[in-house]
């Protein structure tokens, strides 16, 4: 096992104990990536809360989170699960993109696409698309 599979064990077993088909763990410069599809989102937060205990800002830049929730298609509706601020959609799938718009905790947005593990492509209520971080969405 490798340094990065020791440092991330706890992510890795979150990912087998949770339900995680096809499940990938491979190294490649430097850099761990996990991938899978999981049939919810509470496997998928189960990943995501074990990287959580490794790194509470979720910044580490040697793994690479890349689990999609199998039969999300585009159309299907999501609720905002902010813990209490609005969600900020912005026009593109990076924290340093600019916001173009906001979603209430609450409210119910639409799936454009899973864009990438960390960015879903959404519609709102009033047809305003944009990139949603995927922690904060659920089915």
């Amino acid at each position: 096992m490798s340094t990065l599979q020791q440092k991330y064990a706890g992510v890795i077993s979150a990912a087998q104990s949770s339900g995680i088909t096809g499940l990938q763990v491979q190294e490649q410069d430097g850099i761990l990536y996990i991938s899978g599809n999981a049939s919810s989102t509470a496997e998928k937060d189960a990943v995501w809360n074990a990287l959580g205990a490794i790194d509470s800002t979720y910044s580490a830049s040697d793994v690479n989170l890349n689990i999609k929730i199998s039969g999300l298609t585009s159309g299907t509706a999501l609720t905002v699960a902010t813990e209490q601020s609005n969600l900020n959609l912005r026009n593109l799938p990076s924290t340093d993109a600019d916001v173009i718009g906001k979603a209430a905790k609450g409210d119910t947005v639409t799936l454009i696409e899973q864009s990438s593990d960390d960015w879903w492509k959404v519609r709102t209520s009033d047809g305003k698309e944009g990139y949603a971080y995927a922690r904060y969405l659920r089915v």
